[in-house]
């Protein structure tokens, strides 16, 4: 089985730094917000201006890609995955797909932030084109929290939603809503055993 698996939300909690970081920087910077925590956009979070929103970012997004901590269990659930099925992680992270001289800096990165959190894998996509992905890859099951991502590839197979605030309204037969790498871990072996009486 050929599992797809999203980075940010993830893999890591990207809603808990901006979160934290964001309300540290906005504050230290005077800058007045109103912070929502059910919307996925940095910038619709705080209710900041764009330009607001894209400094917090360039303060802060080597720092946060570099040593995010990986979620409680993640490398253990995925390592133990890998032992029969494929891993490909399919991420958009801001600059990877990006024209520029930090291209190859954020996709580098990103390999050695899997490599230090011991994730195996098969092969990592940096693309915003998800649902294309996963249908030239052919994956069975994609791990997604954005709520825009989880719509459109949960159209073409099963979606297993990490929840978050800003996805809890989220509701197909098509997702799988999950809470934890371990509840994951279960989600995907009844999802093999399902998948395999079908043959």
């Amino acid at each position: 089985m050929r599992i797809g698996i999203d980075l940010d939300g993830c893999l890591t909690d990207e809603h808990g730094f901006i979160i934290d970081y964001g309300t540290k920087y906005f504050s230290n910077n005077n800058i007045k917000y109103c912070l929502h925590n059910d919307v996925y956009d940095s910038k619709e979070i705080f209710e900041v201006t764009e330009e607001q929103y894209n400094q917090f970012w360039k303060d802060n997004l080597f720092d946060y890609s570099k040593n995010i901590s990986i979620r409680p269990f993640a490398a253990n659930v995925i390592n133990k995955l890998k032992d029969n099925n494929e891993i490909y992680i399919i991420t958009a992270r801001y600059l990877t797909t990006y024209e520029n001289e930090n291209k190859e800096k954020m996709q580098n990165i990103v390999k050695e932030w899997l490599k230090l959190n011991n994730v195996l894998y098969d092969e990592v996509i940096f693309s915003e084109d998800k649902v294309n992905v996963c249908e030239n890859l052919k994956i069975d099951i994609m791990i997604e929290d954005k709520p825009e991502n989880i719509l459109l590839i949960s159209n073409k197979i099963p979606v297993i939603c990490y929840n978050h605030p800003y996805n809890e309204k989220l509701h197909k037969d098509n997702i799988i809503r999950c809470h934890s790498w371990y509840d994951i871990y279960a989600k995907i072996k009844n999802f093999e055993i399902i998948k395999n009486s079908i043959k």
